[in-house]
This record gives C-alpha cells, sequence and structure tokens, in this order.
C-alpha cells in the first residue's frame, strides 16, 4: 500500500471518529446564547441575582440582567414603603426574576419575595431563642376586641389577650390602653410561631381584705344565756 493510500484511508477514519455538528446542535448553541432564554430559566428556578440599581425611572428602578434592562417596581423593592428611590440608586440588592416577557421587551424584577424570606427566618430564629417567662418592654401596635398586639423591644410582635391584660376584669382592651403605649409583658406561651404575653402575671397579686372575728369572753358567754333564761318560767 503506498503513502498517499495510507494518508487517505487515515484521514477516513479521523472523519469517521469525530463528532459531527448538526442543525440541531447549531439552533441549541443560538438558544443558550439568547439571554431571554437564561432570564426565563432563572424565573422557573426562582434563582437569586446579585444586581446593582443603575438608574432611577417613575414607580421603580432598573437593574441590568444578562445584557437586559430589567424593572424593579417601587413595590418590589422594600417590604415597607420607600420615601425617596434615589436613596437605591447604585445600591446592591438581590432580586428574582418574576416576569420575562421576550415578545414586549419586557423584564420584571423583584426583592420583595426575597426579604420576605430572610425576615421569615430571622423572625423563626428570633422565637427559638425566645423563653417562656421573659420578661419584656413593648408597645401596642394595634387594639382588638380579643386582645392588644405588642410589639416588643427584640422585633418581635406577641399578643396579649384581653383575659391577659389586668387582675381587675377588662371589657376591652380598648378601655385601658391606647396605640403606642409603652407596657411590661411576660412571656407565657409559644406555639407555632405565636408569642402569648400576659401583663397580668407582672402585677402585684392583690391582698384579699381579712375580717376581724371578735369572740366573745367567756363570763360575756355566761351572762348572755343567764339574760337568755332569767324570764323563763318553767
Amino acid at each position: 500500500m503506498s503513502e498517499e493510500m495510507r494518508e487517505e484511508l487515515q484521514e477516513n477514519e479521523t472523519a469517521r471518529t469525530e463528532p459531527v455538528e448538526t442543525m440541531a446542535d447549531y439552533e441549541d448553541h443560538i438558544d443558550d446564547a439568547n439571554p431571554w432564554n437564561r432570564v426565563a430559566e432563572y424565573m422557573e428556578q426562582k434563582t437569586v441575582l446579585p444586581v446593582k440599581v443603575e438608574g432611577i425611572v417613575n414607580g421603580g428602578v432598573i437593574a441590568m440582567v444578562e445584557g437586559l434592562r430589567g424593572f424593579v417596581p417601587a413595590s418590589k423593592l422594600s417590604l415597607s414603603y420607600i420615601e425617596d428611590l434615589e436613596t437605591y440608586l447604585l445600591k446592591d440588592i438581590e432580586v428574582q426574576v418574576i416576569e420575562a416577557d421576550q415578545a414586549n421587551n419586557r423584564l420584571v424584577l423583584s426583592a420583595r419575595e426575597i426579604l420576605k424570606e430572610k425576615e421569615k427566618k430571622a423572625r423563626e430564629e428570633q422565637i427559638a431563642n425566645l423563653k417562656v417567662g421573659t420578661v419584656l418592654t413593648g408597645k401596642v401596635e394595634t387594639l382588638q376586641n380579643y386582645g392588644a398586639f405588642v410589639k416588643l423591644e427584640n422585633g418581635l410582635s406577641g399578643l396579649v389577650h384581653v383575659s391577659q391584660i389586668s387582675q381587675k376584669r377588662v371589657k376591652l382592651p380598648a378601655d385601658v390602653l391606647k396605640v403606642g403605649d409603652e407596657v411590661r409583658v411576660k412571656v407565657i406561651g409559644i406555639k407555632d410561631g405565636k408569642v402569648s404575653l400576659s401583663m397580668k402575671a407582672l402585677e402585684e397579686p392583690k391582698e384579699e381584705p381579712v375580717e376581724k372575728v371578735v369572740l366573745p369572753k367567756a363570763e360575756d358567754i355566761g351572762t348572755s344565756l343567764g339574760d337568755l333564761f332569767k324570764n323563763l318560767k318553767l
């Protein structure tokens, strides 16, 4: 076999062993390169994305994801009302994709769900470290017919049931409390993530009035009996 034939056979063998890229493979590469496909995957998997706020617009802020312009509505930026959106400019935040619409070039992001989850975990950790019997101070947040919700100094909230407000009978919490009042409370129960509080448990126990009983002297008893029988005719 000539040298030329051997080289030709070797080239044919190499061609058979090398992978051949098909049109489907080419289309997959195109799909992978499409940033909208990646953000759609982020949305499906609820991926947490670190981004920087790069602009302030009416009703929200702008952040870039995979080179795409994403919009974070003000209502999805925090757990509370934001007075001035400008304070978020160039701030690093974490977001999730909640809407990816390539046809309308609309990418919506949200930080709220992440913040809620962090707040929930922080609360669970605080409750796990809270002990029954602990005495804390707090402020009355809201009043209901069945009790008062108190915001504690550690950030947690708990309920003082109307029966736990005072040793005296309280018909309605609003009769003795108002929103904003500072109160001292004792933790009397923790169940299913709910904290039960008592103000009554910190009150001094009421002393029942003691009635004085004066016993008559022996001679007084005798005199009294004599008085009973002296006019008695047998």
